[in-house]
């Protein structure tokens, strides 16, 4: 009995577990770049407006209910928020002000910590709020 032999098989690289790797470390580096997005304001429940978008924002001032004033996360005394906001207005001339206040903060809080960044010269100002959730 004659026994024929089958030639051999030639290698061949596999790709698709390849591309599962690559897809897998894309969704990793992804969600790594997401947790280091740094927050410069303080926690607030902000209240909810439809024009709402979000923005990148350079300064933050943040109000909270009992009217005290944060600059960046570090709390600043109301008097002293125009010379801390004329100093950073120094180092970039085109930053962003964004205000942060809390939904049941006074409204004499808010204008006055927005006064104060007009007086240091601050012409680019914005109110954070969040978007209402479509229906």
């Amino acid at each position: 009995m004659k026994l024929t032999r089958r030639p051999p098989k030639k290698a061949r690289i596999e790709i698709i577990p390849m591309i599962d790797t690559v897809f897998f470390l894309l969704v990793f580096f992804m969600m790594a770049s997401l947790a280091m997005t740094v927050y410069r304001g303080v926690p607030l429940s902000l209240p909810k407006a439809a024009s709402g978008e979000p923005r990148e924002d350079r300064v933050s001032i943040s109000v909270t209910r009992d009217g005290m004033i944060y600059l960046n996360r570090n709390q600043v005394e109301p008097a002293r928020l125009t010379e801390e906001l004329r100093a950073l207005h120094e180092k970039e001339p085109e930053m962003v002000v964004v205000v942060s206040a809390d939904g049941d903060v006074t409204h004499r809080h808010v204008v006055e910590a927005m006064d104060a960044a007009r007086v240091a010269g601050i012409s680019r100002m914005a109110i954070a709020v969040q978007p209402v959730e479509k229906r």
